[in-house]
């Protein structure tokens, strides 16, 4: 099935919340404290420096991801990126197929390059999408991450020229 994928609205936050929520509660794929709050999660997602896009299927928001720029000035065009897919959703394509949007959209938005800052090792899964998307692994840092259960593991950055 082909997702709509569109700009967030105000009204969207609680089917945000249900899809950020259990994500950063596991622990075990973003940076982000496993007991943030929805205040400082939405606060995140709505920021004015970001282009945050829903994901819909049959009308209902299964996915979101925001594109911003990596870094300020000189390294504003390349692009940084964060997916999030309700649990309920995994497994169907939904994650890819917002990456292929969200690489077209960067293209479009202006930026050259897009690069995700921290890939955790053990989110193979992740990984190989974000191969199969054209991303390669351009370093690894290690033990850059505390995972919730493995203590602390690597994270790759991936990249790609746009």
């Amino acid at each position: 099935m082909t997702l709509k994928i569109r700009p967030v609205l105000p009204t969207d936050k609680e089917a945000l919340w249900a899809i950020i929520e259990p994500v950063i509660r596991a622990g075990d794929t973003y940076m982000y404290a496993p007991e943030s709050s929805r205040e400082k999660m939405l606060g995140i997602w709505f920021d004015p420096e970001k282009y945050a896009y829903a994901a819909e299927e049959n009308n209902k928001i299964v996915g979101t991801f925001f594109l911003k720029a990596n870094q300020p000035d000189l390294g504003s065009h390349v692009v940084n990126a964060g997916y999030m897919v309700h649990p309920d959703a995994r497994g169907r394509g939904i994650a890819e197929q917002m990456c292929r949007f969200s690489l077209v959209e960067a293209k479009r938005l202006g930026f050259l390059a897009m690069q995700f800052n921290c890939v955790i090792s053990t989110n193979t899964t992740a990984v190989r999408l974000w191969q199969k998307c054209g991303f390669a692994i351009i370093g690894t840092v290690p033990n850059a991450y505390q995972h919730a259960q493995l203590g602390l593991v690597d994270a790759h950055v991936m990249y790609q020229w746009l």
